[in-house]
């Protein structure tokens, strides 16, 4: 328990203990109490503290976090956050663990190298993420998808961050900043039919604050690990 309390700093405890209180005070003040929206909204943000640190036991609560957000995003007909997360997100964190235990720092397995985007890698993630899009924008309209361009572009954000963690950037905490403003727009709209979806709306902000934070932490990693 010592080595747990001294391995975030301060403010990192800070962050994670003010996103979970604000986001347990939104499922209670939301009134319709749907406990899976509470807890994939914690395991979500604990997860995020955890891939601050490159850490990747962030990813293996980002594979639980995915299966009960798409259970979330299936009973709002969402589907394209559902089919996002359950075909792209989790096997990307899947992936992305093999990664990143394959590229511990050396400063040990709890922290994975940080590595440079080459030009070859933005024009691969560039031209795939096109084809994603399009891809996903049919399959979207043909299940009758609410909200079909707020929920598309959320793939393509999406996308741009898993394929960014898997590469071991700091720039896929940016995409996933990008990616948490569409999803604070998706649930927004959703309150409008039922404050049980409150808590959803504030974990993304809580997920913003702490993915604007992951970068900075990231990039001091890196310049570290240069070092």
């Amino acid at each position: 328990m010592k080595k747990l309390l001294r391995y975030f700093s301060p403010f990192e405890w800070t962050l994670w203990v003010g996103s979970v209180l604000a986001i347990t005070l939104a499922f209670v003040l939301g009134g319709d109490f749907l406990i899976w929206t509470l807890i994939a909204s914690l395991i979500g943000v604990t997860a995020l503290i955890f891939l601050a640190k490159g850490n990747v036991i962030g990813q293996v609560l980002v594979i639980i976090f995915s299966t009960l957000y798409a259970v979330a995003s299936f009973k709002q007909r969402y589907f394209g956050e559902m089919i996002t997360y359950l075909g792209m997100s989790l096997p990307s964190a899947l992936v992305a663990c093999v990664s990143w235990l394959k590229n511990p720092s050396n400063k040990g397995v709890s922290e994975v190298q940080v590595a440079k985007m080459t030009g070859k890698k933005w024009i691969f993630l560039s031209v795939s993420a096109v084809a994603v899009t399009v891809l996903f924008y049919f399959i979207l309209r043909f299940f009758h998808t609410n909200r079909l361009l707020v929920s598309t572009l959320s793939v393509t954000t999406s996308f741009f961050a898993s394929t960014l963690m898997i590469f071991r950037s700091p720039a896929y905490a940016v995409a996933y900043a990008f990616n948490d403003i569409v999803l604070i727009i998706l649930w927004t709209l959703s309150c409008f039919t039922s404050l049980a979806y409150l808590p959803m709306v504030v974990c993304f902000f809580a997920f913003l604050c702490n993915d604007s934070y992951a970068f900075i932490n990231w990039r001091k990693m890196q310049r570290l690990q240069n070092e």
